[in-house]
Parts: C-alpha cells; sequence; structure tokens
C-alpha cells in the first residue's frame, strides 16, 4: 500500500505553485461560551452534557432568552456554528411545560428537514421524555400521515409541501394550528428572487389560517451571513424580528487559496479552463485520502468534473469513490450519497451549491470552489464545508476566465474585504401574488376589506370573480373552480412545468433517472443533445412537449453539447428615466416582452474545448414579460467610431455587465440576461438591456438601475485591469474588431 501525504506536505507543496495569486489564513478562533439558562428543563441540560455540550455558545443562550421572551427572533452566524440549538432549546422547553404547544419547522429541501429530524430524534430519546417530532413530506408513509395531522408536536416540513399539502387541508391540521407557537424556518438567505417571493405568500397564507384558529406564533429565523438579514426576515415573514448576529463559535485554522491558471495563448490571454485546474488539485487531494468537497456552478459543470475526476482516479488500486450531487437527482440517490459522505465511503463530492446548505456530510477537510459562485454568501456557505474537525481546513478558489473571476483573483484585499450582498425578494410581484390570492380563497373565503400581507387584495378579487375564479357573496370571495390552485403553482419558479428524464437505453425497462425545469429542458434536452448525469452520457432521442418528457438512452461520446438563443427584446413602459454622467448617457427601467428561441447548438470535445460540430434546434419560440434596466447611447457613436467596432464595444460591454451585475444583487448569473442592441425599438439609440429571468420580474434590474454609474464604474475598472490589446475572456470576449472594440469601450466609459 502505498504512503499517503499529509494535508501539511501539500499545503507546502501548494506554496511553491506559482499558480497561487493569493494565500489567505484565518485564525483559529476559541468559542465563546455561555452557562445553561435557569429555565431550561434539567433533563434536557443534562441530555446535552451526555452528549458532549457542557455550556452553550454565547449566541444560542442569547437566542434561547430572546425567543423565551417573545421576541421574534433572526439568527445569523456562519455554517456548523450551532444554530439548531437556538431553535430547539426554547421549542423542547415549551413543549416540556405545555404538552398542547405546537411547533412547525420548514427547511428549504427535504434532505435539510430529514437531517434535522435524526437530530431532534436523537436529542428526545436523550431526554427520555416522549415528544413526538416527524418529517411531513412526499415521502412520508400515508399510514403515519394521519397521527402526525393529530397528534404531531414538532411537524418538519418544506414550503412547497407547506404550499400544497398543510395549508390546502388545513381542516385536517386543527390541532397543529390551534395550538402554534412557533414557525422555525432555517436557512432563511435561501428564500430570494423567485423561490423567496412565493415563500412570503405562503407565510402570508399560514398566518391567515393561523388568526383564523386564534393562534399567533413566534418566529425563529436562521441564515448564513448576508447583508441585510433583519430586513430580509421582515419582509418575508411580515414582522419586526430581533437580530442576533454574534458568533460564540469556535473555528478551526482556515487556509483560502486563490489559484489563477496559467495563460495558454499569450497573444490571446487565454487562461487555460478552471475545469482543468480544479480536476488536477481535487485529484491530489483524492488520492492522498483527504476528504473533498468542490463546487461549481452548473449541472453540466459538475458532471463534466465528475467524468474527469472518475478517469483520472479509475485505475488506482484504492481509488477514491466519487459522484455528482446536483439538483434533479432523485430522493433515494441524494440520501445514498449523503450517507457515504459522512461515513467515509464516498471521499470526493462535486455539487452545486445544493450542498451549500447545512445538510450533515461529515467532516470534510477540503473545500475547491470552480470560479467565484456570483456572491460573497456562496463563498463562505461553500467554505464553511471544510474545517469540522480540529485540523487546518483549505479552501482554494480557482479563477475561471470570465472578468468578474479575474478581477478577484488580482483585487484579493478588495475579495476579503467584500461584506455579503442583500437578498432581495418581490412579495408583491403581481404574477406571483395572484396564485398565492387563488390558493389562499380556496383555503378561506376573503372578507371585503381584508389585506394579504399588508395589500388590499379586493380589486384582484374582483378580476378572480370576472374569471370565474372566485364567487362573491355577502361581502366575502369563495373559491367555485373545481380545480386545486395549489397543484398547478411551483414555488421554484414563476413559470410553471417539469419536465421528467426517462432512460430508455433498456427497451423493456424505462426509468426516469431526473427532472428538469420548461427552460431547462428547451436548452439542454433538444433532440441530439448530450445530456450528462453522474459522469454517464446520454444522448436526447425525443423531447416530448405535450407529455415534459425527454427520453434519453447511454451512449459513449467524446463530446458534450450546447445551446445558443436568439433573443428578441421590446419595451412595454418605461415606468421610470434618467440622464447621467452630464446627460451624456440614458437609463432607464421598465416593462419589458422577451422572445427566445433556441436556435443551433454545437458540439465540444471534452478535452480541449474545441467545436467539432453543430446541428438546429427545432422548438418553439418561449415568450416572457418581465422587468428590465436598460443603458443608452447617444446614436452619433455610431459615425464616430464606425458600426462594426461600436456594435464590438456594445458587445463587449455585455459581457462584462453580465458578470459584474452579481456584486451588486444577491442572485446567480443564470437570474439575469443581458441584450445588445445598436437600435434599440422603443428610443431608437444603441442600448444595452439587463432583464429578470423571470415572469413578472423580482426587483433585480430596478436595483441595477438605481447603481447603474457605480456598475459602469466597476466595468471600467475590469477593463482597465486587463492586460491584453485585443480583448479577451477576462474583459470584453472574443469580438468582431477586439483591439478597435476594447478602446472603444474604454473611451465611452473614461468620458462618461
Amino acid at each position: 500500500m502505498i504512503g499517503h501525504e499529509t494535508i501539511d506536505v501539500l499545503l507546502s507543496k501548494l506554496r511553491e505553485n506559482p499558480n497561487i495569486v493569493h494565500w489567505h489564513t484565518i485564525p483559529k478562533k476559541e468559542a465563546h461560551y455561555a452557562p445553561f439558562p435557569e429555565s431550561l428543563d434539567h433533563r434536557v441540560r443534562e441530555a446535552l452534557v451526555r452528549r458532549g455540550v457542557k455550556s452553550l455558545y454565547a449566541h444560542q443562550a442569547e437566542a434561547y432568552q430572546s425567543v423565551m421572551d417573545g421576541k421574534d427572533v433572526v439568527l445569523v452566524t456562519p455554517t456548523a456554528s450551532g444554530k439548531t440549538l437556538c431553535y430547539n432549546l426554547p421549542v423542547l422547553k415549551t413543549i416540556i411545560t405545555k404538552p398542547e404547544s405546537r411547533a412547525l419547522y420548514f427547511f428549504p429541501t427535504k434532505a435539510l428537514a430529514q437531517d434535522q429530524k435524526n437530530e431532534m430524534a436523537e436529542l428526545i430519546n436523550e431526554i427520555g421524555i416522549p415528544i413526538k417530532s416527524h418529517t411531513y413530506d412526499g415521502d412520508t408513509a400515508g399510514s403515519i400521515r394521519q397521527k402526525i395531522r393529530q397528534a404531531g408536536q414538532i411537524v418538519m416540513t418544506n414550503p412547497d409541501m407547506l404550499h400544497s399539502s398543510i395549508l390546502p387541508h388545513h381542516t385536517k391540521w386543527v390541532s397543529l394550528f390551534e395550538n402554534l407557537q412557533f414557525v422555525v424556518i432555517d436557512e432563511l438567505h435561501t428564500y430570494r428572487g423567485v423561490f423567496g417571493s412565493h415563500v412570503a405568500n405562503v407565510i402570508r397564507r399560514l398566518e391567515r389560517i393561523c388568526r383564523y384558529y386564534g393562534s399567533h406564533p413566534q418566529f425563529i429565523c436562521t441564515s448564513a451571513t448576508i447583508a441585510n438579514p433583519r430586513e430580509h426576515a421582515e419582509a418575508l415573514t411580515g414582522r419586526r424580528m430581533f437580530l442576533i448576529d454574534s458568533n460564540g463559535a469556535p473555528s478551526v485554522r482556515k487556509h483560502f487559496l486563490i489559484y489563477n491558471p496559467p495563460v495558454t495563448n499569450k497573444q490571446l490571454n487565454v487562461r487555460e479552463d478552471e475545469g482543468l485546474a480544479v480536476t488536477r488539485l481535487a485529484t491530489e487531494f483524492l488520492k492522498n485520502k483527504i476528504q473533498t468537497i468542490v463546487f461549481a456552478k452548473s449541472r453540466l459543470k459538475v458532471e463534466l468534473l465528475v467524468s474527469h475526476l472518475q478517469k483520472l482516479n479509475s485505475g488506482r488500486q484504492d481509488r477514491a469513490t466519487i459522484c455528482a450531487y446536483r439538483g434533479g437527482y432523485l430522493p433515494l440517490e441524494r440520501r445514498r450519497i449523503e450517507k457515504g459522505l459522512r461515513n467515509g465511503e464516498i471521499m470526493g463530492v462535486v455539487s452545486t451549491n445544493a450542498l451549500e446548505l447545512g445538510v450533515d456530510i461529515g467532516q470534510l477537510q477540503v473545500c475547491i470552489l470552480t470560479g467565484y459562485p456570483g456572491n460573497m454568501a456562496s463563498v463562505w456557505q461553500q467554505a464553511g464545508r471544510a474545517g469540522r474537525r480540529q485540523e487546518d481546513a483549505v479552501i482554494i478558489m480557482v479563477a475561471s476566465s470570465n472578468p468578474l473571476d479575474q478581477y478577484m483573483a488580482g483585487h484579493a484585499d478588495y475579495f476579503f474585504s467584500r461584506k455579503p450582498e442583500d437578498v432581495r425578494i418581490n412579495p408583491d410581484n403581481i404574477m406571483i401574488m395572484m396564485e398565492h390570492i387563488k390558493c389562499s380563497a380556496y383555503e378561506l373565503p376573503f372578507k371585503m376589506g381584508e389585506r394579504f400581507g399588508g395589500q388590499e387584495v379586493d380589486e384582484l378579487c374582483e378580476y378572480l370573480t370576472e374569471e370565474d375564479v372566485l364567487h362573491y357573496q355577502r361581502e366575502k370571495w369563495y373559491w367555485m373552480s373545481d380545480g386545486f390552485p395549489a397543484n398547478n403553482i411551483s414555488l421554484r419558479s414563476a413559470a410553471q412545468d417539469s419536465f421528467a428524464i426517462v432512460d430508455v437505453t433498456d427497451r423493456g425497462h424505462a426509468e426516469v433517472i431526473g427532472e428538469m425545469d420548461r427552460f431547462g429542458a428547451m436548452t439542454m434536452l433538444y433532440e441530439d443533445a448530450i445530456y450528462i448525469h453522474q459522469g454517464t452520457q446520454y444522448h436526447v432521442d425525443d423531447l416530448d412537449l405535450e407529455e415534459r418528457k425527454a427520453y434519453v438512452r447511454k451512449v459513449n461520446v467524446n463530446y458534450y453539447t450546447d445551446s445558443d438563443l436568439a433573443v428578441q427584446l421590446d419595451v412595454l413602459a418605461e415606468d421610470e428615466y434618467n440622464s447621467f454622467d452630464n446627460e451624456k448617457l440614458e437609463k432607464g427601467y421598465g416593462d419589458v416582452s422577451v422572445r427566445a428561441l433556441p436556435t443551433v447548438f454545437k458540439k465540444i470535445r471534452f478535452e480541449t474545448y474545441e467545436n467539432i460540430g453543430w446541428g438546429k434546434i427545432h422548438l418553439p419560440e418561449m415568450e416572457m414579460h418581465t422587468t428590465a434596466a436598460w443603458i443608452s447611447f447617444s446614436p452619433g457613436l455610431l459615425d464616430t467610431f464606425g458600426k462594426e467596432v461600436f456594435q464590438g464595444a456594445l458587445v463587449g460591454l455585455s459581457h462584462l455587465l453580465r458578470h459584474a451585475a452579481p456584486l451588486f444583487v444577491m442572485c446567480d448569473q443564470a437570474d439575469l440576461s443581458v441584450v445588445p442592441k445598436i437600435k434599440a425599438p422603443h428610443n431608437e439609440k444603441p442600448t444595452v438591456f439587463m432583464y429578470d429571468k423571470y415572469p413578472g420580474g423580482i426587483g433585480l434590474s430596478e436595483k441595477l438601475y438605481q447603481v447603474m454609474p457605480v456598475l459602469l464604474e466597476k466595468v471600467q475598472e475590469m477593463v482597465e485591469n486587463c492586460s491584453c490589446e485585443s480583448g479577451c475572456p477576462s474583459c470584453i470576449g472574443f469580438v468582431n474588431e477586439g483591439r478597435m472594440a476594447k478602446l472603444a469601450l474604454l473611451r465611452l466609459l473614461k468620458d462618461r
């Protein structure tokens, strides 16, 4: 058996690596303790001591006391800081004192709820008091559902189940709603954008039902570090919140490295693909039996990295077990991976941000980020996955060629001094709120003049009456449709539809291996696409739009596919308008119509990323109404620079804006699209549009409209800091008339 190198030896090798552009050591932090509160039941205290908890961290004690004082609390501390006890202790204390009390916990995923149920079950067993704590989700057996509804004292669920099963059937949950004392919302920061806007409306429905049954529960929210925790918790719950943001938990010493891949083409300033660098770094840790997690930004990236890592480790006798983990996998597969990470059977995992959350996956020592995740909150959530032991932890962020990554790699002081971003939701988005008013009317009739989350709804109810959805009688609006509204509303998107991915390799045994939303299906599951699942390639034989199924079969080819979209954008209404920078530039904000058509796909070779072929996509156009911010330039610039050069400058500006925008709003690049127009239809001026990729908009473009001058300053800095002459992936991308286009853009930004 070959001896394995220790983490210290590997760190000393990394110190010699010329591509490590910054090494930031976060010192070990000692814990700040507080004694157990006197009011805590002695049996709970003794159970904690037996489990090795001899006193509380300072923030746990403060949270307990604040909840017992009747406050609605939001707690913000880093990963692995013991947030669970912050809500479990006051809940257990209350139920032991008043057994009829009830608590409703909800977590963003079923995996988290299952994890927390196991933790609570162990603690209850240790206490020795028969408290009934259960998960209630799609996997809960029908035989015990009735028992949970009637006698469950702590019910753990997810927002989707609360929305589609618990609230619509509140008459079966009378004992819960009559005695509901606490609502616990874990991982608060995940409720952002469309998902968060939906969940805020689910909470409005929950509070409405609680009022009907005469209860007024307290809210206990926990979150990873974000810039606006109190404001976000208040927007989500509609309550005034008490903030606790001091952390008493200890942490190990962490080495945070920024790795910038080498330049492979000096003339074009092209760097080695970050995926190759990540594969090389991860393999070094995995072959030395050091448990490692790799984060990637997309499902495709996850599957590509797993394929590379599995191939590199396939010849080793003691090869590490490496898995992918992402949305779209079925629950049993995810549970198997989580268990394998905890017990050490799985040595490496490549994940999307699905594993940012607090699912217990054991004590990983190394975390590798494939590119800057897009916001600092995600950076620290992902980094927090390493370092749950006593040994030093290693976090490596491998920069991609994109402008934001290169900016961060070149400005480490800026990176490490950045605070987490604001989380934004828009619960009053008319499309989202309308759907929940339907659900709420199904649950309880609306009285005339009644408010929904502080919003007047009489007009919306009248509109739904005209549409034969509600019926007005004796100053109340009643649900009258035959349908069951919650079934048709997904919390995860403003538009509906998910597609099943069916493996038909074995013609006698078709098997569903995953699912995908409509937009993803149209851009990743078109006919002749290569779909990758757990490192295995599948050819898409057929995408059935009516049945919402994609039929795939296993293949072994040396390429993957990537699609192109043709986008048409029209301004429907201009809500805001302003000129700035001495009236040289105009900015606007308003409603837009976006029509997108998948046109062609490219076949890209795995090792070299070269284009080896293409094909046409035959799918219908997708249309969406949303909100956008835009910046317009003088038409005279076309003559100043020439059409080709100026068009290249606009395309380059779009490339930079796409990467810079997440610095100002907490979103993924996938939440926003940027479209340049040499002549915008609404004002006939050269314009760059940034629009929310969700029907009705979720407030991202509105924020960008507000910060437009600062956003352009950041873009200018990114261009000026890039050493290339003719445009490269680190600044404006590869555009026509590259050198002249870059000079034109610099002049545009400097002359503002």
